[in-house]
């Protein structure tokens, strides 16, 4: 709802000098509280490549920072370079699971039942894109699943013509 007279602001989720400092090999979460987990996705990835052993740990590490120890990851083993069944990450044990999630989904098990899912940016996505879906995935009101999310900001997407040719 807006007062009268003034016209609304659209939702921002990070200040503008984060989304600026967003790189390969951030993370960025919807740490919000909610009382249903109807969204689609809890937070973007943007790795810096597929190479499962130099990508992971570090993810690990920041989402242990702000959800606790990490116990699983679900990632699409076409998608990435050799999937082992579990890393030692910071002194921790972290199962790896191969799923048909698809290469833009990754999913992480904190405890034994609690799941998130992050969108996977692809690594050689241009960084004004990446940004852009990040932050898209992310909004609290997104009911867009990943693979739309990077569909709609790849190059060209408003360009690109529907049905047969």
């Amino acid at each position: 709802m807006t007062d009268a007279g003034t016209s609304p602001t659209p939702p921002r989720l990070l200040p503008d000098e984060i989304h600026r400092a967003v790189g390969p090999g951030t993370a960025l979460l919807r740490l919000e509280t909610t009382g249903s987990r109807q969204n689609l996705l809890d937070g973007a990835w943007w790795p810096r490549s597929r190479d499962v052993e130099r990508e992971i740990p570090p993810l690990v590490t920041a989402l242990t920072a702000h959800l606790g120890p990490v116990t699983r990851v679900g990632l699409d083993a076409s998608a990435w370079d050799g999937i082992p069944t579990r890393l030692v990450v910071d002194d921790r044990v972290v199962h790896l699971d191969s799923f048909p999630v698809g290469d833009d989904t990754v999913l992480i098990t904190r405890g034994d039942n609690d799941h998130f899912s992050l969108m996977v940016v692809p690594p050689d996505t241009p960084p004004e894109a990446a940004r852009a879906a990040m932050a898209r995935a992310v909004r609290a009101d997104n009911v867009t699943q990943a693979a739309g999310i990077l569909l709609a900001g790849a190059p060209g997407a408003a360009a690109t013509p529907r049905g047969p040719a």
